[in-house]
């Protein structure tokens, strides 16, 4: 599914909620009057916040998991699945913390399931320097993105999401799942890690 696609498919649930959840042809019964209107405008606002953030999200998916298919697709599912939950986004204002940290665990995931491939013998290179992927990042970002590449899992995260996403240690700590010390720490740890690797090159 294109990202175009991703957001033509919740506009039309949107439009006939009837059919906005469980399997493709099930209709599920959606409840009336203020209940209903809830759900119009959270909607409504997950459109809005895929609008505006579904880019630079897919560009913080990139740089985790190295080439822009696997990053929209990513992006894609963590939106389909926040659609899913409707209902309980009661919060608006929730909605892009929640969608920061759906991507990425979802991110997690593909890199998991790459290290299982490595093990059984598969191995996975992204196309990280395809024409594509440098439009996405930048020309003057590839030296970083390589770098950044050899980095552990979380100190990578932890450094997209501080210096990418300017997040703050509050912010990130609560899209990765760990402490605000936890978060310091890695942030400095790989930062050092950073610094050493592209010192190599100097």
């Amino acid at each position: 599914m294109s990202v175009r696609g991703v957001e033509t498919d919740i506009v039309a649930n949107m439009r006939h909620p009837r059919r906005a959840s469980g399997a493709p042809g099930t209709d599920v019964p959606v409840a009336g009057g203020a209940a209903a209107d809830d759900r119009a405008a959270a909607t409504a606002a997950l459109v809005a916040l895929f609008r505006e953030h579904q880019l630079a999200l897919a560009r913080t998916a990139l740089m985790i998991v190295g080439d822009r298919a696997t990053a929209e697709d990513v992006v894609q599912d963590a939106f389909v699945d926040l659609y899913r939950r409707i209902d309980r986004l009661t919060d608006h204002h929730r909605m892009l913390p929640y969608a920061r940290a759906a991507v990425v665990n979802k991110c997690r995931t593909v890199l998991r399931r790459r290290k299982l491939a490595f093990r059984a013998g598969r191995t996975h290179e992204p196309p990280v320097w395809s024409a594509e992927s440098a439009a996405m990042l930048g020309e003057e970002r590839r030296e970083v993105f390589l770098a950044l590449r050899r980095l552990p899992q979380r100190r990578r995260e932890a450094l997209v999401l501080r210096y990418y996403l300017d997040l703050d240690e509050r912010e990130i700590a609560e899209t990765m799942g760990i402490g605000v010390g936890t978060v310091r720490s890695t942030v400095s740890r790989a930062l050092a890690s950073l610094a050493d690797l592209l010192g190599e090159k100097a």
